[in-house]
C-alpha cells in the first residue's frame, strides 16, 4: 500500500508540472516593434512589385511553433479598418529578431498616405503602424495620345476645343483609358521646361490659348504615363486656322501596313479633298486611304472655319511583269518572264505549283513546264514591302488546226477553247481567199485576204447574251460561203 501511495502523489506532482507548464506558455505575450520600410514610396508596376519592411519582435521564446507573420495594409488615407493582407509568413517559420519581409501591393494601390503594420497569430499581437507612404501601381505606364495625335487645335472667340484621351487611338497608343480604375490631370506649359495644373478627368475643355496634355494621376511616383501636347488657338469670328493634318503611319508611309488615317482638329464638320477635288462622302474628322497626292480637309468651327492640307506620299514600290495571267507554250518552247521594279534591294522568289523553285532569285525566269507559277517581289529596305503575280502557263493550242466544217458558234472568253472563229485551212492565210464578218446591221466587222484564224480581234463589247454576227468567204475562183456566227458571251 505505501508503494501504490507513492506512486500515485508521483503522479499528481507530474501533472502539476506540466498543467503549470502549459499555463505559462499559454499566458506568453509578444511585442512587435514599429516596422521600418526598405522604401520611401512604392511605386509598382506589372514590371515591377517588391517592397520590404524590417521589424524586432521580444521574446522570441514566446512565439509558439503555428505562429504566423502577417503584414498589413492600411486604405489610402491610413486607416486599417478593412485591411488588406498583403504578405503571410508559414507557420513556425520566423523565429530569430529582427525579421525582413517581401511583400507586393494590390493592382488596387493609389494613394499618398498608406500605412502598414505586422500582426503575429501564435501568440496574438499587433505592432504600430508604419510612417505614411505613397504608394500606387501603374496600370498603364506608357505615352498615350490625344486628340489623335494632332498637335494643334483652335476655336472661335466665345467658343471652347474640347481635349480628349484617345481610345483606343492610333497606332499601338495604350489608352489609359482602358483600365477604369485610372485618373488623370491636365496640365498648360508655362515654359518650354514648367507646368500648371488644370483640371482633372478623361477630357478638357479649354477657352484659352495655350499647350496642354495630361497625364495619369500616379501621385508623387514618377511615371511614363502622359500624352503628346497640343496647342490651341483662338480664331477671330469669320477668320481662318490652321487645321494640322496627322497620318497614323507616318508620311511617307507603307502601305504595306494597311490604311493610314488622316486626323485633323475637331470641329463641327468636315469635307475632305484628293488633289483639289472633293472626296464623296468624306465628312468626318478622320479619312483612310492607300494613295499618294495631295490631301486637305476644310473644318467647320462655327462662327470661323480651318483648313490645312498634306502632302501624302506611300512608299509602295511599283513593279510590272511582261506575261498574262494566263499563258500558251507549246511542247519545247521557252517562256522568259521578266519583273521590272522600283524597289530599293528587291529580292526575288518564285514558285510553281506552290513549290520554291531552287535557284530562282533573279528578276527574270524561263519557264519551261505548264503549271501555275507565282513570284513575289520584296523590297528589303524602306517600306520591306511585297507585291506578288500569279500566272499559269498551259499547254498551247495549234492557231490552224486541220478542221472539216466552218463553225456557226465560238465562246471569246479567253480560256483558250474555242475563242476564235477557226476555218477549214483552205480559208486560211496564203490561200487568198476574201474573209468578210457583219454584223447585224449588216456593217463590215471585219475583213481580210490572209484570214489567222483570229476573229474576234477587239473585245466586241456584247450586248446580249448570244450575239449574232455573218460571214462570207470567197475563194479564188469566186465561190462563196455564207452562214452566221453565234458568239457566246
Amino acid at each position: 500500500m505505501p508503494l501504490i501511495t507513492n506512486l500515485n502523489n508521483l503522479l499528481k506532482g507530474l501533472l502539476c508540472l506540466i498543467v503549470f507548464a502549459l499555463q505559462n506558455h499559454t499566458g506568453a505575450q509578444v511585442v512587435i516593434g514599429t516596422p521600418n520600410l526598405g522604401f520611401s514610396q512604392a511605386c509598382a508596376s506589372d514590371s515591377f512589385n517588391s517592397f520590404n519592411t524590417t521589424f524586432v519582435f521580444s521574446p522570441e521564446s514566446s512565439l509558439q511553433s503555428s505562429n504566423q507573420f502577417i503584414i498589413e495594409l492600411s486604405d489610402a488615407s491610413g486607416d486599417f479598418t478593412n485591411a488588406t493582407t498583403v504578405y503571410t509568413s508559414s507557420a513556425g517559420s520566423i523565429t530569430q529578431s529582427p525579421a525582413t519581409l517581401n511583400f507586393d501591393i494590390p493592382e488596387t494601390t493609389a494613394g499618398e498616405d498608406y500605412k502598414i503594420r505586422i500582426v503575429s497569430t501564435a501568440p496574438a499581437a499587433t505592432s504600430t503602424p508604419s510612417m505614411s507612404f505613397a504608394a500606387y501601381y501603374k496600370l498603364q505606364d506608357s505615352p498615350f495620345t490625344i486628340n489623335n495625335l494632332v498637335s494643334t487645335g483652335a476655336y472661335c472667340t466665345g467658343g471652347s476645343y474640347l481635349l480628349s484621351i484617345d481610345n483606343p487611338g492610333t497606332g499601338n497608343n495604350d489608352s489609359p483609358l482602358n483600365y477604369p480604375s485610372l485618373t488623370f490631370n491636365w496640365y498648360k506649359e508655362t515654359s518650354a521646361t514648367t507646368s500648371v495644373f488644370v483640371a482633372n478627368g478623361p477630357t478638357l475643355t479649354v477657352s484659352e490659348e495655350g499647350t496642354y496634355f495630361v497625364e495619369t494621376n500616379y501621385g508623387t511616383c514618377t511615371s511614363n504615363s502622359f500624352s503628346n501636347r497640343v496647342t490651341i488657338s483662338e480664331v477671330s469670328i469669320s477668320g481662318q486656322a490652321d487645321a494640322t493634318i496627322v497620318s497614323s503611319l507616318g508620311n511617307p508611309y507603307c502601305p504595306e501596313q494597311g490604311l493610314t488615317t488622316l486626323s485633323t482638329i475637331g470641329g463641327l464638320s468636315y469635307q475632305w479633298f484628293k488633289d483639289g477635288v472633293e472626296i464623296e462622302n468624306a465628312t468626318n474628322q478622320s479619312y483612310q486611304t492607300n494613295e499618294s497626292g495631295e490631301f486637305s480637309v476644310q473644318v467647320d468651327l462655327g462662327d470661323c472655319s480651318a483648313s490645312g492640307s498634306i502632302e501624302l506620299v506611300s512608299e509602295l514600290f511599283e513593279s510590272e511583269i511582261n506575261v498574262n495571267e494566263t499563258n500558251q507554250l507549246f511542247e519545247g518552247e521557252t517562256l522568259t518572264i521578266e519583273i521590272t521594279t522600283t524597289a530599293a534591294n528587291p529580292e526575288f522568289t518564285w514558285y510553281y505549283n506552290d513549290e520554291i523553285i531552287p535557284g530562282a532569285s533573279q528578276n527574270t525566269y524561263d519557264a519551261t513546264e505548264f503549271g501555275d507559277y507565282e513570284v513575289v517581289i520584296t523590297e528589303t529596305s524602306g517600306c520591306n514591302a511585297s507585291i506578288m503575280y500569279q500566272f499559269t502557263i498551259q499547254e498551247g493550242v495549234d492557231p490552224f488546226p486541220d478542221v472539216d466544217k466552218i463553225p456557226n458558234i465560238i465562246s471569246p472568253n479567253g480560256d483558250f477553247t474555242n475563242d476564235t472563229w477557226t476555218l477549214p485551212l483552205k480559208y486560211t492565210t496564203g490561200t487568198n481567199t476574201e474573209v468578210v464578218i457583219l454584223n447585224e446591221q449588216g456593217k463590215v466587222v471585219f475583213q481580210t485576204m490572209d484570214y489567222q484564224n483570229n476573229w474576234p480581234i477587239d473585245d466586241l463589247n456584247l450586248s446580249a447574251i448570244n450575239q449574232v454576227y455573218y460571214y462570207i468567204i470567197t475563194t479564188t475562183d469566186g465561190k462563196t460561203k455564207k452562214g452566221s456566227i453565234t458568239l457566246i458571251k
